[in-house]
């Protein structure tokens, strides 16, 4: 990602952040105020349907319109963590980039791998040893 882009995407999602802190807010809405993890499970869960329909219908505004949503509720979710000072934003980058990072050591740290099979079999005993299982003895 070219460095423009990189400073047009932090603004974008800050003033999303903005937004949602705005409507969980002092005089924000009363909707968004009240909302739980536990309340917003099932918009979460109609708005992933909705942006599988739209990648089905391969309509390209539609699927960003969705992500969109997607990631409205999502924002919202770390906000209410972050208001309850369990973890923030940070805590969710930072956790996802260490996992892609430590699943991925084929392209970021380790040899090369030649084929799907090689590459879902590593993914699977990574996996694994992160649950504190042992690796299936099948891959």
């Amino acid at each position: 990602m070219e460095p423009t882009q990189e400073v047009e995407v932090t603004n974008a999602f800050t003033q999303l952040q903005h937004i949602v802190s705005t409507l969980r807010g002092e005089g924000g809405c009363p909707w968004d105020i009240k909302q739980t993890p536990a309340s917003l499970k099932k918009y979460l869960l109609e708005e992933c349907h909705e942006l599988a329909e739209a990648i089905d219908n391969n309509r390209d505004l539609e699927i960003c319109e969705e992500i969109g949503d997607v990631f409205f509720i999502l924002t919202t979710l770390i906000a209410i963590f972050a208001e309850q000072q369990r973890f923030t934003a940070v805590d969710v980058f930072a956790t996802i980039s260490a996992k892609m990072i430590r699943r991925h050591p084929h392209v970021f740290s380790g040899p090369p791998l030649t084929n799907e099979h090689e590459l879902r079999a590593q993914w699977e005993k990574i996996k694994a040893l992160e649950k504190g299982k042992p690796p299936s003895p099948l891959l």
